[in-house]
């Protein structure tokens, strides 16, 4: 700007003139003027476009985030249908497996019955179920005996059963009569093939029930032998 400073307007005017010089010093200034107008313009044009096209990006950006959103969404109703068909799925498998369990328990079951060749001979104790009741400390309990014998006859007897477990610090035996109303009569049997006994029990409020043993009992008759046949299992409650 010391170019600026070199100027003499004294000797402009005294050169040009007065009118001269007035006239052009308008001049110089509208052209500022109109250089100043046109800079002016061109950058709030470039500024409007600069803003339309951000505006344009924000919009642009904003349908990808709903698009994403969106598909967000379906993946994840997507997963919850893998993840309830492949729950179906594996509860399906489950009730099979349980099923096939069930019937290869059964067909083992019959087997000993109508085919005693394949097993040891004489009667046998098949199953012991517990269930808990609905009355605190009530069990009801459910004995299957099953006779292998190639020349079937009737076999007669009764059943007994013994929970073995600890009243405090002291082991406890407790014979079914004990813990029940039952008499001889209701635990009796007589069965050509099988049978399935059953009844309830109330053991002792602090009473902890650790094994159970169960005895077959064949009564000595003109028919048969005296025998005991014995089944030892932990204590285990069947839902």
């Amino acid at each position: 700007m010391k170019w600026l400073a070199k100027i003499n307007l004294s000797v402009v005017v005294e050169r040009l003139g007065s009118f001269k010089s007035a006239l052009f010093l308008g001049s110089v200034i509208i052209l500022c003027l109109f250089i100043g107008y046109r800079l002016g313009n061109y950058y709030h044009y470039f500024q409007v476009t600069s803003l339309e096209q951000q505006k344009l990006r924000l919009e642009q950006l904003y349908h990808q985030q709903e698009q994403s959103i969106a598909r967000i969404h379906s993946l994840e109703v997507e997963l919850a249908v893998e993840q309830l068909a492949n729950e179906q799925v594996q509860n399906s498998l489950k009730i099979a497996s349980k099923q096939q369990f069930e019937v290869k328990k059964q067909l083992a079951f019959y087997e000993k019955i109508m085919a005693p060749e394949k097993q040891a001979a004489g009667l046998l104790v098949e199953e012991v179920k517990i269930t808990a009741s609905k009355i605190p400390n009530q069990y009801h309990f459910q004995v299957t005996l099953v006779q292998q014998q190639l020349k079937r006859r009737y076999s007669k007897g009764y059943i007994d059963l013994v929970f073995e477990g600890y009243e405090g610090d002291k082991p406890i035996k407790l014979k079914l009569a004990q813990v029940s109303q039952l008499n001889k009569q209701d635990v009796k049997f007589s069965f050509q093939y099988f049978q399935i006994i059953s009844g309830k029990f109330t053991l002792p409020v602090n009473f902890i029930p650790e094994n159970v043993l169960v005895s077959a009992i064949l009564s000595k008759s003109r028919w048969q032998k005296y025998a005991k046949k014995d089944k030892y299992l932990p204590w285990s409650v069947s839902k």
